[in-house]
């Protein structure tokens, strides 16, 4: 039995591809030192991907979304202060173990 027939292989729809990338333009280091990253449509984005992942971009608290006119869209955001992470952890230990 090959890998892409086991039933782990699973194609990754648009909406996550799309997410990937611009995942990975955020998280990139020189956007991280900016808390701003530009990000573009490819002519591969279909309109149903982009406009979904748009509308979680939007959705997200901290996110200050800037429409360009070349179609582009500048993401900022304000960098977490130490308090904020100490709050981060907090909240993270107060989450339970699964049960299994």
């Amino acid at each position: 039995m090959t890998k892409q027939n086991t039933p782990e292989a699973r194609v990754m729809s648009e909406v996550e591809r799309l997410g990937l990338r611009i995942a990975e333009m955020i998280n990139s280091p020189r956007a991280q030192e900016r808390c701003a990253a530009l990000i573009h449509r490819l002519d591969t984005d279909t309109d149903q991907a982009w406009e979904a992942v748009m509308e979680l971009l939007a959705e997200t608290d901290g996110i200050n979304m800037t429409f360009q006119d070349d179609g582009g869209v500048l993401l900022e955001w304000v960098k977490p202060t130490d308090e904020d992470r100490i709050v981060e952890q907090a909240e993270v230990e107060t989450v339970e173990a699964a049960p299994f």
